[in-house]
């Protein structure tokens, strides 16, 4: 059975972080900065202590590492409701959204429609320069966002028009899982069936590599991306949520 916490710990595994140490069955996550599910605790499951004493220890390794401390927990868990209870708050600055919906694919049976025009999609081994371009948002192209993007068993879609990258995707393979994530189209090349084509390449690459379900993580605000994946066979499995320690409650006790 594909619990929410059986789920999170295999979309983690699908984004390795540079460094990860466990607290209890909760995972303390650090990528220099990229991305929020890379840089927070992954608060799923027992601790090993008293709730109280994981968040201290969530921001001790934060401090201890530059970043702002952040716990991801899946919505209206035991965890959350602890989380809560120690005057936590709605990360509501991460730029991404701090409310996620997680989308489940149980096969890949629905086609994707064929892009219009003489475009090429192709599931690369390595990632191609135009992939890294059109993947990569300002200010993200870093050693820790390029270590946490190749890290694991990773196909890289990618869809050209005369040599011109025109969408990409990333799909990470953890068991039986194929994790999907990054998925851009340029905007030149928008509203062409760009997005479905593609993602109908990198499900026959899943399942070629021995992949029978999919998994992919959007922001709830994200209406475009969900009508897409919901148009592709994708139906909400879970939601999560990251919250930060309030202002000035959460200091670096080792200082």
């Amino acid at each position: 059975m594909n619990t929410p916490e059986t789920l999170e710990i295999a979309c983690s595994r699908a984004w390795p972080p540079l460094v990860e140490e466990p607290l209890g069955n909760w995972r303390l996550r650090w990528a220099d900065g990229f991305t929020g599910r890379a840089n927070s605790a992954l608060a799923v499951g027992d601790p090993g202590r008293p709730v109280p004493d994981a968040l201290r220890a969530v921001c001790d390794f934060a401090h201890d590492r530059g970043i702002q401390p952040m716990v991801q927990v899946i919505r209206d868990s035991p965890n959350e409701l602890a989380v809560v209870a120690e005057g936590w708050f709605p990360a509501t600055r991460h730029h991404r959204g701090h409310e996620v919906v997680v989308l489940t694919k149980p096969s890949f049976h629905v086609k994707a429609r064929p892009p219009g025009g003489s475009f090429h999609v192709k599931v690369h081994d390595e990632p191609t320069p135009g992939w890294w371009e059109l993947t990569l948002g300002p200010g993200e192209d870093t050693p820790a966002a390029r270590t946490v993007l190749t890290g694991g068993k990773v196909g890289y879609g990618v869809t050209t028009l005369d040599g011109v990258t025109a969408a990409v995707v990333r799909g990470a393979l953890v068991d039986r899982w194929l994790h999907v994530g990054r998925l851009e189209v340029a905007p030149a090349f928008r509203r062409r069936g760009l997005a479905s084509a593609l993602m109908g390449a990198l499900h026959a690459w899943g399942a070629e590599h021995g992949a029978d379900q999919a998994v992919l993580q959007v922001a709830e605000g994200n209406s475009g991306a969900l009508a897409l994946y919901a148009g592709l066979g994708y139906a909400p499995h879970h939601r999560y949520r990251y919250w930060v320690p309030a202002p000035g409650s959460c200091e670096d006790s080792t200082s």
